[in-house]
Formats: C-alpha cells, structure tokens, sequence
C-alpha cells in the first residue's frame, strides 16, 4: 500500500493541463494541516499508517493525547473502540475513524445488556473495564484501563472490594498474579489474535532461538504459560518479560540481545524495529495479524481526510458516563512510553 500515489492536476494559464503524482503521505499531511487535524495510530496499524501519523502508541498514550490535543480534528487509526475514547475525551472535537468498520472481537465479547446483569449479581463490586471495550460497557464501569496501567487500576481499588475485571480472561489473569488479589471476577472474553499465538508457539520459538529475550503481551493464550514454563525452567525467566506494548518499547530500547521473539500482533515488530535496529525482533506467531487493524489503508486514510468520515457519534447520555471511567483510567500512573 505504501506505493500508492495521488494525481493531481495542474492548469496553467496557456497550454495543456499537466498531471503531477505526489505521495499519498504528502496529501495526508497537506489535508490534515487544512483540516487541523491530529494524526493518531496504534501500534498494530500497518507500518505505512505509522510512519504518517503525528503519534504512535498503545491505547493509554493515545488516549492521553486525544485528550490533550488542541487540533480541532482527531483522526484515529486503530480500531472503533480506540476512536470511540477519544471523542469520550473531546467530546468537542470531531473524531474521525478511516473506517468504521475497523472493529474489534474481545470488544465484541461483551455488551451492555450483559454487564448490568453481571454487576446485578455482584452489586457491591467495583467494575474495571479494559478499554477493549465499546462505549455504552464503559458508561456502565467504575474504571477503566489498558495492558499499561490495568495492575495500578486494580490497586487503586481497597483491597476488600471485590473486583469485576473486563473482558479479556488472560489479562484478567495477568493482573490476579501481579495483585495477588484473590477477589477479581474475570469475565471470560478474549481477543482472537493473542489468544492464537499458544505455547507451542512460544515452545517451538524458544527450542528455535534459546538465547532470545521473549515479549509477551498480557493479552496472549501464551502469557499465563510463560509464567508457568519460566518457573519450572523451560523458558529463560530472567529473559521472560509479561509487558503491555508500551512497556514493549521501554524494555527494547535497553536490549543488547541479539533476537527477541515477541508475542502480540505484528504490527508492533515496526516500532520496536525502529527504536532498537541492534536487536533482531521476530514474532512468536508470524500470522498474528489483526484483520480489523489492517482495514486501515493510505486509501481510506486520505478518503477520510478529504470527505470528513467516518465520524464517532454517540450518545450524550453514553458520553457522560462513560467518559468518568476513562478519565479516571487517565489519571492513574504515569504516561506511557510512546512516542
């Protein structure tokens, strides 16, 4: 997709017409200086869609920003949820998506519906609600949180309320290790892509690369198993990382290794290539590719730019309550790491 190119055409005074190709990334940034436009993209969008946003970084950096910024425009490449929390952030801002077909299936794991008949089973529980989540589940938590800050969420919380954690089980179970809190009900959702990257791939990685520094998203079916297979020796504990993409970046700056495998979507090896060019970053599933984050190309990039779409909307009334869980998500800890 990075070779796409534009046409433009050029009409002289005398003479015939003359068509000019310029770069789609050169029309991206002259459409957003004319639209004032901020540029976010997540850490799974394809490398091109990195390299032409203002920002990278995982959801709790970008939403950090989204509620910062003073463009007058939010262009959002990553998935509808992640869109969603910054128009929760500006609500005065007008927030674009490229596509909004761009969903999400841990998003998808849960619904409104469902967690008021959760919490009306638990009705003294707080509810902390991962920010893979779509805005009407917000509106109905306490807090929310991202893979960054899930573990200082949790333990803002006194430690004899019980907790109902959502919706990703594997996080979930990240967080319970990490707290050591044995009151957290975890609801039991997950998002396709981690939960396809499993043991044996991790297993076969190591066996493959028995020097490597290994990555491993919370989110992945693997995580809970790396745990367990560093303590028993099967995997370099001290060589074994459990981070948010994020703490991904932080913790490959500093590498002197000469490989890491890394468990998460792909699109994350671009920016880890890029702030560490000693170490060679490779995935633990090579097919760990997002469909969703990938539906954003320099097409639909630029189509959004020119025509204004597809643009968040959302209910007042969702926008009021949901929008106290993701301040308050906001102001735990310290900012993220991404650029």
């Amino acid at each position: 997709m990075s070779s796409y190119r534009l046409t433009i055409e050029n009409f002289p005074k005398e003479g015939p017409a003359v068509t000019t190709a310029i770069s789609w990334q050169d029309e991206v940034r002259r459409l957003a200086a004319e639209q004032d436009a901020v540029i976010l993209a997540h850490n799974y969008q394809e490398p091109a869609i990195q390299d032409v946003a203002d920002h990278v970084g995982d959801s709790l950096a970008l939403s950090r920003i989204a509620a910062s910024t003073d463009a007058s425009t939010i262009v959002f490449c990553g998935v509808h949820f992640m869109a969603e929390t910054a128009k929760l952030l500006s609500p005065d801002k007008t927030v674009l998506i490229p596509t909004a077909q761009a969903g999400c299936s841990l998003a998808d794991t849960i619904d409104a519906d469902q967690l008021r008949a959760w919490k009306a089973e638990h009705p003294d529980a707080v509810v902390v609600a991962y920010v893979n989540t779509s805005a009407a589940v917000k509106a109905e938590a306490d807090v929310c949180c991202t893979s960054s800050n899930a573990v200082e969420v949790v333990n803002s919380i006194p430690a004899d309320r019980p907790i109902l954690f959502l919706p990703d089980q594997f996080l979930g179970a990240h967080v319970r290790r990490q707290t050591g809190r044995d009151n957290i009900e975890v609801w039991m959702g997950e998002c396709h892509v981690h939960a396809g990257i499993s043991a044996a791939d991790l297993r076969a990685q190591v066996a493959a690369d028995p020097e490597a520094e290994v990555l491993v998203h919370p989110e992945c079916g693997c995580a809970s198993s790396a745990i367990w297979l560093a303590g028993v020796g099967d995997l370099p504990a001290e060589r074994t990382h459990i981070l948010s993409t994020a703490g991904m970046l932080d913790t490959a700056r500093g590498l002197t290794s000469k490989t890491a495998l890394v468990a998460t979507e792909i699109g994350m090896l671009h920016q880890l290539r890029k702030v560490n060019t000693q170490t060679t970053f490779l995935p633990v599933n090579p097919k760990a590719s997002c469909r969703f984050m990938k539906m954003i190309t320099p097409e639909l990039l630029v189509r959004c730019l020119r025509e204004g779409r597809d643009e968040i909307q959302l209910p007042p009334e969702v926008v009021e309550k949901a929008r106290r869980s993701v301040e308050r998500m906001v102001a735990i800890g310290k900012p993220a790491g991404a650029r």
